[in-house]
């Protein structure tokens, strides 16, 4: 009996564990989902926010809003061309981490143009404006390099592929049509056959109606000849009359 109860008191705090592991495990993955939820959102204002400067402000303001909007854009766009191309080509592995050495400095030129939106002297914010528009050109230019030169690569594996798969698809083509193939020439000692049997067949139906009478005629006309000696074509066998005896 005391075995019974310690099994019971066993499975029963197995359960409890295996209950608390999956509500933990489910919790986090609900906190990761909410923070990546809240991140989309929070990105989503700040561009927003962005384009909304860019377009309406006008001055030292404006021009660090835009210079923040093209490095965003720029980095978000290369991010996502690399992780879904290096999912399916392993050879992208190495500009992915090229990448996200790239984004370190990103990161950094991002977080000063934000400082700097906040900076009252917009004097000592305006001499600055030439040095920060060329590293955003340099890192936005590094970025677009690596974007679009992965997607030449993939590019130029989908032309590979659909190339070899056009070269299939005429061989099978070709099969399906082979009776559109020209027929082979007639096989030696077999010519093609004559009409001398025909030509002589019409010469001789064509003498025997010559050479009948007037009297064969009249003879043809009260009695009806009989089908079965008339030949319709010349390969035709001409049948036998039946004897009365």
């Amino acid at each position: 009996m005391e075995a019974v109860i310690l099994i019971l008191g066993l499975l029963f705090f197995a359960f409890v564990a295996l209950g608390v592991y999956a509500s933990v495990k489910a919790i986090g993955v609900a906190k990761r989902g909410v923070d990546r939820t809240i991140t989309q959102a929070r990105r989503t204002v700040e561009d927003t926010t962005l384009r909304a400067k860019s377009y309406g402000q006008v001055g030292v303001g404006g021009e660090l809003a835009q210079l923040r909007l093209a490095l965003r854009t720029s980095m978000r766009a290369t991010q996502e061309a690399l992780q879904s191309g290096a999912a399916e080509d392993a050879s992208l592995s190495e500009s992915l981490g090229l990448f996200q050495r790239l984004s370190v400095h990103g990161r950094e030129l991002d977080d000063e143009l934000k400082r700097l939106e906040r900076e009252p002297d917009r004097a000592t914010v305006a001499s600055l404006l030439p040095g920060l528009k060329q590293r955003t050109e340099r890192i936005t230019h590094a970025a677009d390099s690596l974007r679009w030169a992965a997607r030449d690569r993939a590019r130029h594996f989908n032309d590979d592929d659909l190339d070899a798969l056009n070269a299939q698809i005429d061989v099978e083509a070709g099969a399906l049509r082979h009776w559109t193939v020209e027929p082979d020439e007639p096989v030696r000692g077999q010519g093609k056959p004559q009409g001398g049997g025909r030509d002589q067949g019409q010469g001789q139906g064509q003498g025997s109606r010559q050479g009948r009478g007037p009297a064969d005629d009249v003879a043809q006309a009260i009695t009806a000849p009989d089908p079965r000696l008339q030949t319709e074509y010349p390969w035709q066998k001409t049948a036998r009359p039946e004897t009365t005896n």
